[in-house]
This record gives C-alpha cells, structure tokens and sequence, in this order.
C-alpha cells in the first residue's frame, strides 16, 4: 500500500478493526489518524520556504514575530514567549542561536539594565524580507484545494476544536 494514500491506508485500518472488534467505531482513531498526518504533510509543506536558509520552524516564528510585532526597541523575552508558539525555557536557546547567526541582537533596556530587548538586526529583517513572499505563496498554494469558504469553515471549525481542546479535561478522560 502506498503511504501517501491515506484513504486506502484508513480503509484497512476499518476493515482490521471490523475484523477484530466489529461492535467498535474507530471513527474518533480514524479522524485522529487523518490529522496527525495532515499535521505532518502541512508542516513539510511550511518549512519548504524556510527550511533553505537553514530556519527552523521555532526560529521563523520568533523571526516572522519580531519582524510584525516588536516595536523600534525590540521585545522582552517574555513579550515574545506570549507572540509566539515557543515556551519559555527555549525562547532564551532560541535567541541565542539567532543571536550567533547575527539575525537578532539584545539590547540593554535603557529603563532597567536587569532587563533586555530582542530585536531583529538588518541581516534578519532581510532574511524575513526575502522570506515572506515565498512563505504567503506556499499558504495560497497549501489552501488553493479549498474555495473560500471552507477556508473559512476549515478555519471556524479548528479555532472551536481548539478551544474545546484548550479547556480543562473532564475527570473521565483523565481517569487511567
């Protein structure tokens, strides 16, 4: 069976899971199985225009962040933790990696030397420059299968999956 034909792939798992538990319905399996490669084909695709100039999703995210949310002065390391999809113990690697390739730079806040502003150097901005046409035209390209509208269902469906997700769990599902 050819791994990029998920239909067929989820087709044999139904059929092996009627064979073995006919009275069960792994629809909930199946649907999770659809995502998480969904999840894994859609992040090869979006690392496709950064991936190149040797930028890791975590470092396009604090890149692209900087580039749309810092002020003249930059950002704290804290500011760009709440921007951004990166926890706090990795935000501090993260900048200094970017820090090594002259991308970003630190500075000193001239209200408070304790504290520090991140902000994008000139080599970094262009790297975002350059960066960002090919990245908005691989999103254009990754959602062209979908017309407008179930870009738009797509989207209002994930944001209320999510916020069911991002809720407490109830006691039976994390009951073991």
């Amino acid at each position: 069976m050819n791994p990029s034909d998920t239909p067929a792939f989820l087709e044999r798992i139904r059929q092996d899971w009627a064979q073995v538990r006919p009275e069960l319905d792994p629809s909930p399996m199946l649907l999770m199985v659809t995502l998480g490669r969904l999840h894994t084909v859609l992040a090869r695709q979006i690392e496709r225009t950064y991936l190149p100039a040797d930028i890791n999703p975590a470092s396009w995210d604090l890149l692209i962040t900087l580039y749309r949310s810092a002020p003249p002065e930059g950002l704290t390391p804290t500011q760009l933790t709440e921007l951004t999809a990166i926890t706090g113990p990795s935000m501090t690697n993260r900048i200094d990696r970017l820090l090594d390739r002259g991308l970003v730079e630190r500075q000193a806040s001239p209200a408070d030397r304790r504290s520090v502003r991140v902000l994008l150097t000139a080599p970094g901005r262009e790297l975002v420059e350059g960066l960002l046409a090919p990245h908005l035209a691989n999103g254009r390209h990754i959602l062209s299968a979908l017309t407008p509208h179930e870009v738009q269902e797509l989207e209002r469906l994930a944001l209320k999956l999510l916020a069911h997700l991002e809720s407490p769990l109830p006691a039976e599902v994390t009951a073991g």
